[in-house]
């Protein structure tokens, strides 16, 4: 079983970092009980073919980087209108709106448990500059912050 929550631990990777590139509707599905050919499906949908592709790479780099996970199979790169990412034993749809719709994947697994995604938190370098700055002094393109040199 240790195994398992392993493969759920860097499927939860996967979802925050396709949610750090803004992907919506995310959903994890839990296919263990269903006997299917994955225990895992992660499903996002990005609103363009630049933003599908951008949650793709954050996708591919952190699973490699950070868990030293590499695809066994990819599909839909060229195209951009679904992404599949087929880790074995978990398998990550990014899909156009409209695409995802026509698939709906949720329905054909209705009976997968949904996982709840996790929560982003914000990186501690950004968490300190928001600290740092007052709400109140919002900048105006072209004006000056006091205290800052020209550049």
């Amino acid at each position: 079983m240790e195994n398992k929550k392993n493969t759920l631990d860097i499927v939860k990777a996967a979802a925050s970092a396709a949610m750090s590139r803004r992907a919506q509707d995310g959903v994890i599905l839990d296919l263990r009980e269903l006997d299917g050919f994955t225990d895992f499906f992660a499903i996002f949908s990005g609103t363009s073919d630049i933003q599908v592709e951008g949650i793709s790479q954050a996708v591919l780099e952190e699973l490699e980087n950070n868990w030293s996970q590499k695809p066994w199979h990819q599909e839909g790169e060229r195209k951009a209108d679904w992404i599949l990412l087929d880790y074995v034993d978990f398998v990550v749809h990014i899909f156009l709106s409209e695409r995802r719709a026509y698939y709906n994947l949720e329905r054909l697994w209705a009976e997968a448990e949904q996982i709840e995604l996790p929560e982003l938190t914000m990186p501690a370098h950004i968490e300190a500059l928001e600290e740092e700055l007052d709400p109140d002094s919002a900048l105006v393109f072209g004006e000056q912050a006091e205290g800052k040199p020209d550049l």
